[in-house]
């Protein structure tokens, strides 16, 4: 279970690689529902929107259990947005979040916005979930390190990994199945 503790050490080792790489970002962490568990703000970075940002990204990943970029891969038959989305901040399809793994499971989403790249706001992101004693330390994590985000998932599926039935990703993969 991804609870605050564990939210707030992700944010936390986010900010401290945005500080190493003189950036201001925004970084929020969801739940498997696109719940936002923690979301901070670094003095300098952009606004509401950047917030916002992140939490969609963090939703993205969380609830496709991909990086938030790949969003559109669930969404390429024509199918319309999911209406669970409409309780939390919709998920952006924009680089920078990741899913926060733990013991196999997709627990949540990391994501970043406001840095110059959306490779650094990813690196931020990575370097959050890599935090010590946070979801995600396992060897998932060591997997896809060095991979491009593009392969993120399918070293996910190679280690086996899954995301958890929640009614979304039903809901989701009953869009998907639809002809």
């Amino acid at each position: 279970m991804l609870t605050l503790f564990k939210a707030r050490k992700i944010v936390n080792q986010a900010l401290q690689r945005a500080r190493e790489l003189n950036v201001s970002v925004s970084v929020a962490v969801c739940d498997t529902s696109g719940r936002l568990i923690a979301l901070n703000q670094m003095d300098g970075s952009m606004g509401w929107e950047v917030d916002r940002s992140s939490m969609g990204k963090a939703v993205a990943a969380a609830i496709t259990g991909r990086p938030s970029e790949r969003l559109s891969e669930q969404f390429a038959t024509g199918a319309p947005r999911v209406r669970a989305c409409n309780n939390v901040v919709p998920p952006r399809g924009q680089r920078g979040g990741l899913p926060v793994v733990e013991a196999g499971v997709v627990q949540g989403g990391c994501g970043v916005s406001g840095a110059l790249t959306p490779e650094l706001n990813e690196e931020c992101a990575r370097a959050g979930i890599a935090a010590p004693e946070a979801p995600g330390t396992e060897r998932a994590v060591a997997a896809y390190a060095d991979r491009s985000s593009s392969s993120i998932s399918m070293a996910n599926s190679a280690l086996g990994m899954h995301h958890p039935k929640t009614p979304l990703k039903r809901e989701i993969e009953h869009i998907l199945s639809s002809p």
